[in-house]
C-alpha cells in the first residue's frame, strides 16, 4: 500500500508544494509545529531515511538544504531546524522547521493555518528559490 507521501508525489492528495525534481518533492506540513514547517521527501517510497541509496540520500540533503535557504528568507526566525523521525509515515522524509525557541522541535505544539495562509506562504517560499 502506497504512503500518504506517494499518494502525494502522484497527485491523489493535493500539497501545499514548495519544490520538485525528478527525485524529491518539497512542500508545507499541513500539521505544522512551525510557520513554514517543510517536508523534502525523495519520490521513491523508502520507508527508512538510511536505506536510501548514498547518492539518492546526498541528493536529498543538498535539496533540503536549497529548501531551507529559500524557508529562512521567507520566515522570520533564528535558524532553520532540520529532523529526520520516521515513524509517522513510511516514507523517508526531512523536517524543515524555522526556529524561534527550542519547543517547536518538540512536535507537541502544533500551528494553525488557513488554506489561503498555507497558499501564501508556500508561493513566498518558492519566489526564495
Amino acid at each position: 500500500m502506497s504512503s500518504i507521501f506517494t499518494k502525494i508525489i502522484k497527485g491523489e492528495i493535493p500539497c501545499y508544494k514548495i519544490a520538485e525534481d525528478d527525485n524529491f518533492l518539497a512542500f508545507l506540513d499541513v500539521n505544522p509545529n512551525a510557520k513554514g514547517h517543510t517536508l523534502c521527501i525523495p519520490k521513491l517510497e523508502i520507508d527508512k531515511i538510511f536505506d536510501i541509496e548514498d547518492d539518492l540520500y546526498i541528493g536529498l540533503m543538498q535539496f533540503s538544504k536549497k529548501i531551507a535557504i529559500a524557508l529562512e528568507k521567507a520566515v522570520p526566525c533564528k535558524r532553520i531546524g532540520m529532523a529526520v523521525i520516521g515513524l509517522e509515515v513510511p516514507h523517508a522524509h526531512v523536517h524543515l522547521i524555522p526556529l524561534n525557541e527550542m519547543d517547536e522541535m518538540r512536535f507537541q505544539n502544533k500551528v494553525s493555518l488557513s488554506k489561503e495562509e498555507f497558499e501564501a506562504l508556500a508561493t513566498q517560499i518558492r519566489s526564495n528559490l
